[in-house]
């Protein structure tokens, strides 16, 4: 009998564990038991990064999102400063992109068509005839394989099938998440193939350096190191690369998104705001600033670096229908900035745009890395 109880015993305490582990509660009021399910027939989990300044990242293998991301303000209170949901059940429902890895084609490719050593290849069209971030199926709705080293490294992996979403080629991906102790998120990208294929990735996270995610980011100061910009048609299809002097487009000195964004100018009317790909300065230099934003209220500022050359620029348009997000908090229009560093939309297509082209033997490589600082006095 004795023997017996102690058994139960032992079941109950690992029982106990088991919640134990299933209820963690992060520091931005995540509950890691909202995030466990499935989808595709694999599990879904949420991962937790720290650093040693105490910032915290809360990143799901469902479309490798990026949850929840607590950074210091100027008064090292920490704010969270991501949209996303509370849940996975949420997530599942909505079908949107807050925070996900982006692929197989990162923005759009014109008719959802592209031809490739004389093979022409149809994907899946869900933009206005066009193909978009890979396709209604792609990354951002997929399990991705993960891999938590240590207390600051996340490694996803996911293999895409030739054919997926009408692109050539068995795709190995891996991309890692690293929370550093500058505050950064590193996130670093790889791909290889067995046909020749085209791949463009990056993260669509949805920035409000505020900290307050029903607020919009007009206030918000934006700069991009960047001469010039690729204009677009009326679906948001590369027409022609401009020079930014003299329009509202012009961010090489820090302004305010509002002074520019409902400007009556062409390229505005068509993204109904912005929704562009500036070409950078930095050509592909990691050490060189790509673009920055900064909030006046928080302090926080966020700078951009990345390898890629180019950064598409989303100011939340389309966010027009208010959307209950993480604590039931409401998103608002224009309640966030997307910085997406990337190629060029519909490259492809495009023989004088840098090539988006991957074959058998070579290896994609990208890197962007989301640095966070703190300014000490308000500008205004």
């Amino acid at each position: 009998m004795k023997k017996l109880v102690v058994m139960a015993l032992i079941a109950v305490a690992l029982l106990s564990c088991k919640d134990e582990v299933k209820n963690v509660k992060t520091l931005s009021g995540l509950e890691t038991k909202d995030f466990i399910g499935e989808a595709n027939g694999k599990a879904i989990a949420l991962y937790i990064l720290k650093n040693t300044t105490g910032m915290e990242a809360c990143i799901t293998n469902y479309g490798g999102r990026i949850v929840s991301l607590l950074v210091p303000d100027r008064n090292k209170q920490m704010r969270d400063v991501v949209l996303g949901y509370g849940s996975i059940a949420e997530y599942l429902a909505s079908g949107g992109n807050f925070g996900a890895l982006i692929g197989r084609y990162g923005n759009r490719i014109k008719g959802g068509q592209f031809t490739l050593d004389g093979s022409t290849y149809q994907l899946a069209k869900n933009n206005n005839g066009n193909s978009l971030h890979g396709g209604p199926k792609g990354f951002h709705i997929q399990v991705w394989d993960a891999e938590q080293s240590d207390a600051r490294t996340l490694k996803l992996t996911y293999m895409s099938k030739d054919g997926e979403e009408g692109f050539p080629g068995n795709l190995q991906v891996t991309v890692i998440y690293k929370l550093t102790d500058q505050n950064a998120i590193d996130i670093q990208y790889e791909a290889t193939t067995d046909k020749p294929t085209v791949v463009n990735l990056t993260n669509h996270s949805y920035f409000n350096l505020s900290g307050k995610l029903g607020t919009q980011i007009l206030d918000d100061y934006l700069y991009i190191n960047a001469d010039t910009y690729v204009a677009v048609d009326e679906t948001l299809i590369p027409a022609a690369i401009i020079p930014v002097e003299g329009t509202p487009m012009d961010f090489r000195t820090p302004t305010r998104i509002r002074d520019g964004i409902d400007e009556d100018y062409e390229q505005l009317k068509i993204g109904k705001g912005y929704d562009h790909n500036w070409i950078l300065n930095a050509k592909g230099s990691i050490t060189q600033l790509a673009a920055k934003v900064y909030n006046d209220e928080s302090g926080i500022v966020m700078d951009v670096y990345t390898t890629e050359p180019g950064i598409q620029i989303y100011t939340g348009n389309a966010m027009a229908k208010a959307t209950n997000g993480k604590f039931d908090v409401t998103y608002i229009h224009r309640g966030a900035i997307c910085l997406e560093t990337q190629h060029y939309p519909d490259s492809p297509n495009q023989p004088d745009f840098p090539s988006t082209v991957l074959r058998p033997g070579e290896k994609y490589a990208s890197r962007c890395i989301y640095q966070f600082k703190t300014v000490p006095n308000k500008v205004n």
